[in-house]
């Protein structure tokens, strides 16, 4: 299920709660409407709203760290690529395969992982987009391109002192980036305990059911309750979109490996 689908879903649960509040109201007895019971309704759902609220706003503020997290670790990744196009590019004849190789991964994650944007030009393969971006990060294909580049700088036969450090770093620079990778693969599948992300989802429809019972029947009410579901689904929107950084209305932006692919193609 999508970001906007879980939000539309919460929407659609908290208007059903409150319907179903509103339906038993007038099914319960006299003395079930008394004003003491009104008012623990009331003092119930100002505990429950207080709960609610500090956990949407500890779970908005973890799902933002991750979010900002991925946006820097993604620009140290494609500074990482750079720093290694310039390394291998020093080294000279040798590595033009191996730089190739980097290329064509660059690209051929640029165009998997923003499937909506505009492919880059050039020759890569064409990895697929209906794994997800996080998946697509992780795909086989992008990670095979990475290794032969990796094998081409690990068979090289250096002459001289002065090839041997250029090989050597172009060595650990490869395995820096390939680590880089799976970090920004393991983050980008979020960290929010969905368990916990349900119980939540409980605890609001019990808020909404006693709006229903308790809310006065009229069109403000209606109005009032509606808005505050969808602020709610809003909420749960954002927080669902920024803890799965490569999928949904807001991603980290492709830019940095763009730059890294302009850089690559100079």
């Amino acid at each position: 299920m999508t970001e906007v689908e879980s939000a539309v879903l919460v929407f659609a649960l908290l208007l059903a709660s409150t319907g179903l509040g509103a339906i038993v109201r007038p099914l319960l007895p006299e003395e079930h409407k008394a004003q003491e019971t009104v008012q623990l309704v009331q003092l119930l759902v100002g505990m429950l709203v207080t709960f609610a609220a500090l956990v949407l706003g500890l779970l908005t503020a973890s799902a933002k760290t991750v979010f900002d997290t991925t946006n820097t670790d993604l620009r140290s990744y494609a500074t990482s690529i750079i720093e290694l196009d310039h390394t291998m590019r020093d080294y000279g004849a040798g590595l033009e395969r191996a730089r190739a190789l980097l290329r064509s991964y660059t690209a051929a994650a640029i165009a998997s992982t923003w499937p909506d944007e505009a492919p880059p030009v050039g020759d890569y393969p064409a990895v697929g987009t209906s794994l997800g971006g996080a998946d697509n990060l992780a795909s086989r294909t992008l990670g095979e391109l990475l290794n032969r580049g990796q094998h081409e700088v690990r068979v090289l036969a250096p002459g001289d002192a002065y090839h041997q450090r250029l090989a050597d770093e172009c060595a650990t620079r490869f395995e820096d980036l390939i680590a880089l990778r799976w970090k920004l693969v393991e983050e980008a599948h979020g960290s929010i305990s969905y368990p916990f992300d349900r119980i939540l989802v409980g605890w609001l429809l019990i808020i909404f059911l006693c709006f229903g019972l308790i809310a006065p029947r009229n069109a403000l009410s209606l109005v009032t309750i509606t808005l505050g579901a969808l602020s709610i689904a809003s909420a749960v929107l954002v927080i669902l979109d920024l803890d799965t950084p490569f999928s949904g209305p807001i991603m980290v932006h492709s830019q940095p490996m763009r730059d890294a692919l302009a850089y690559q193609s100079r």
